[in-house]
């Protein structure tokens, strides 16, 4: 008997369901559990039908509330921050990093919408 064990190559992005889509909230957040961590969504439609979704760390470092889902979206010399809350340092929603302390990050997944579903990659 021979058996076949199929592996998933390595950089194949394993797709979690979050949420649905109509569960987003347009230019600002909404908060989902991902294994145990408090994930931020961000809807950002454009005006030309087009749509961006971003997944953050809901977790703010430097004051260690959980309020960057409740934060303000912007952009800041040319790029999509969210701003938060309590401390107004703003993260930039690409990469996670902090404009005015670069030493402050936040983690980010990948996100993608599937259909109905918002997915986040969580490998």
């Amino acid at each position: 008997m021979n058996t076949t064990t199929l592996e998933r190559p390595q950089n194949a992005v394993e797709w979690k369901t979050l949420c649905n889509r109509a569960d987003l909230v347009a230019d600002s957040g909404v908060v989902a559990w991902l294994d145990g961590a408090q994930v931020a969504l961000f809807h950002l439609p454009a005006i030309d039908g087009g749509e961006q979704v971003f997944a953050i760390d809901n977790r703010d470092p430097k004051s260690g509330a959980n309020v960057i889902g409740r934060g303000i979206v912007g952009t800041l010399k040319g790029e999509l921050v969210i701003a938060s809350p309590l401390y107004k340092q703003h993260f930039r929603l690409a990469d996670g990093t902090c404009i005015e302390y670069p030493e402050q990050h936040l983690r980010i997944w990948p996100v993608r919408l599937n259909g109905d579903r918002v997915e986040v990659g969580v490998n």
